[in-house]
């Protein structure tokens, strides 16, 4: 394989489109709309699948230039911080996926913008605007919360505290509350499986992040931009030309602490940079009148980020890609934390490159098993996945083999899985490569191997694809519904 393909989370995002609902077991529902539009206009490839995310990347370059506008910066500020947004590497990983992470960022933006927006001309509408903001941003992603409570503790321990005492905050937050309401009844019906989700993303996964690590990452992120955002938080905090503006460096600081202390990831911040950035292009716009001075600068911040751009957006193909890695492994060992996969081993290549191989193999073997079948059989045959990123490959590139949709007891796709397995025959995806077929053998008639995912940097690699004939239904069925009753109480 010379590209990649669709990212694990894609795939499962693009299922959840065609399964609208107010709420899902790990994301609230905006990202869902949003697949659904995806796929009814723009088709079902991956470059329909990341026209909104590349669109909201680009709508983030221009609010975080209209921020450094209400700073006071002028062409100067707005090109250099933009440019060094565009360049670092911190938005171009995470801008391009079709994930509730961009949408995330986009938010966060506008929220900053809306709040500089309302300090320089005082129009309520932009605080109504801000409600709304919030109100879409929870459906987005949850994240929102933590960001706009910081937000209004940054504004208590300074002077802009006089904003929160209006009847306008007052309207703004009954607009956000009733935007996220239809999200909150659903999690309220589920028995809220946002709070298992975090407690079995943290157990399995934040746990593992060292504060250390974090703060690490933090700087190394947005490469050489580093010195702009710093820069720009100095100048928040402590400037007397950006003092109306001081709670957002006091806002950064709280997002920051809460996030180092719950073992946040570290793009769980990028959503806080581009105010940062903003006021380092006015920092440097303050401080550089020379015109040769002002090229120099934009370059800096730029150019050498383009270095560590083939390690965060697959823009080369897999071979060279990995012939990078490997340089970049050798020279840079600071980046090594980039391709540390969750297994907190070090790979040939990220993890979200590895999440973005194996997943078309994994379909051609199941439609192999399938078409081993005859058509009556075919009509008693179910489709099994261990994890949601199979289950999602299965359900996007199966349409156009007429396969039966998926069966998981994984992430959302527990929301509509049937109630009971009552096939004669199941093509398992078996993600430990058959040691879970194992311990129901004992229930079948027989199992055959029909293959496995072979692409050797794959996050899937090994993964198994099994045909399993003539399950005894009641000793099955026994197992699956007690194993979904749990899920669907999670």
């Amino acid at each position: 394989m010379s590209h990649f393909g669709f990212h694990r989370d894609e795939l499962l995002h693009l299922a959840l489109g065609d399964h609208l609902d107010w709420g899902y077991k790990e994301v609230p529902p905006f990202i869902a709309l949003l697949a659904k539009i995806t796929t009814t206009v723009f088709g079902d490839s991956v470059f329909a699948a990341r026209i909104f995310s590349t669109l909201f990347s680009g709508l983030i370059i221009w609010f975080t230039g209209q921020i450094v506008v209400e700073l006071g910066g002028r062409k100067f500020a707005i090109t250099l911080t933009c440019l060094a947004l565009i360049f670092s590497p911190a938005f171009a990983a995470s801008g391009y996926l079709f994930q509730p992470v961009v949408f995330d960022q986009l938010w966060w933006v506008l929220t900053v913008y809306l709040l500089t927006r309302y300090i320089n001309n005082s129009s309520p509408k932009y605080i109504y605007l801000l409600g709304a903001v919030i109100g879409i941003g929870l459906l987005t992603k949850y994240t929102m919360a933590f960001f706009a409570i910081a937000l209004i503790l940054g504004l208590l321990v300074t002077k802009q505290r006089r904003i929160l005492w209006s009847r306008h905050v007052l309207a703004a937050a009954i607009i956000a509350s009733l935007l996220f309401l239809p999200n909150l009844i659903w999690q309220f019906q589920h028995h809220f499986p946002v709070i298992t989700h975090m407690q079995t993303l943290r157990s399995q996964q934040l746990d593992y992040i060292k504060p250390s690590d974090f703060i690490k990452q933090q700087l190394v992120v947005n490469g050489i931009a580093l010195f702009l955002w710093l820069i720009g938080f100095g100048f928040l905090l402590f400037s007397p030309r950006l003092r109306k503006f001081q709670f957002l460096a006091f806002a950064y600081i709280l997002i920051f602490i809460f996030l180092l202390e719950m073992n946040g990831k570290n793009y769980y911040l990028f959503g806080a940079y581009p105010m940062l950035f903003a006021a380092g292009g006015y920092g440097f716009d303050r401080w550089l009148k020379s015109k040769t001075l002002r090229t120099v600068t934009i370059l800096l911040f730029t150019l050498p980020n383009l270095l560590l751009f083939p390690l965060v957006l697959p823009i080369f193909p897999l071979n060279q890609t990995l012939a990078l890695f490997k340089f970049a492994g050798k020279n840079m060992p600071f980046m090594h934390f980039a391709a540390t996969w969750e297994d907190h081993k070090l790979h040939p290549l990220t993890q979200d490159y590895g999440d973005m191989l194996g997943w078309d193999e994994i379909t051609t073997k199941v439609v192999k098993a399938y078409n081993s079948l005859t058509p009556e059989q075919q009509q008693h045959t179910q489709i099994y996945a261990d994890n949601y990123g199979e289950a999602g490959a299965i359900h996007h590139y199966g349409k156009k083999y007429h396969l039966p949709e998926v069966v998981s007891l994984n992430s959302s796709f527990t929301l509509w899985a049937p109630d009971n397995l009552n096939a004669h025959y199941i093509i398992y995806v078996d993600d430990q490569d058959g040691s879970n077929v194992k311990t129901f053998a004992s229930y079948l008639e027989s199992y055959t191997k029909i293959g496995e995912v072979e692409s050797p940097y794959a996050v899937e690699k090994g993964t198994g694809i099994f045909l399993l004939v003539n399950p005894n239904p009641a000793v099955l069925n026994d197992r699956y519904k007690k194993e979904l009753a749990k899920k669907r109480l999670e």
